[in-house]
């Protein structure tokens, strides 16, 4: 099985104000390391193909998301806390909103199978009312999710 993730966070202020600028200007670079990691998979981009990992959810202009496939956890938890990918994400406050729900969401697919939006959109809405489960779960539910728990109890 190889391993999808969603995550989604409403911008502070105009997503294209002098706020975002040093956001903007990373985004090429920390997406092209994705793409390049062991283990990655799949990223969903925009209809014109271009390198910009942050999608506008279709209903909800100020919120951005970020849709991926990975070969597994450890894969996306590589990624994610042993790139420079987590000093931009410890900036994250600057950018975008707290959230007092979950904004994040993990789930297991077949190989092979592309999640669209409105699936990562049903499995973030599950987690939501539901809690984390096999069909919708966050990093703490992960059992593999070794370095998340390192990382964000440093």
């Amino acid at each position: 099985m190889h391993l999808a993730q969603y995550n989604v966070a409403r911008f502070k202020g105009d997503k294209n104000g002098p706020g975002m600028a040093d956001f903007h200007a990373n985004l090429d670079r920390i997406n092209a390391l994705g793409d390049r990691m062991p283990g990655f998979v799949w990223r969903l981009k925009s209809a014109e193909g271009d390198n910009a990992p942050v999608l506008i959810v279709p209903g909800a202009e100020d919120v951005a998301a970020n849709l991926t496939v990975w070969e597994s956890v450890e894969a996306l938890e590589n990624y994610v806390w042993n790139t420079v990918h987590a000093k931009i994400y410890a900036r994250k406050h600057e950018w975008f909103e707290a959230s007092a729900q979950p904004y994040l969401v993990m789930w297991w697919i077949e190989p092979g199978h592309i999640p669209t939006i409105a699936e990562a959109e049903a499995r973030l809405a599950h987690l939501i009312a539901n809690g984390p489960s096999d069909h919708a779960f966050g990093w703490e539910s992960a059992p593999a999710a070794r370095l998340w728990r390192e990382k964000r109890c440093a």
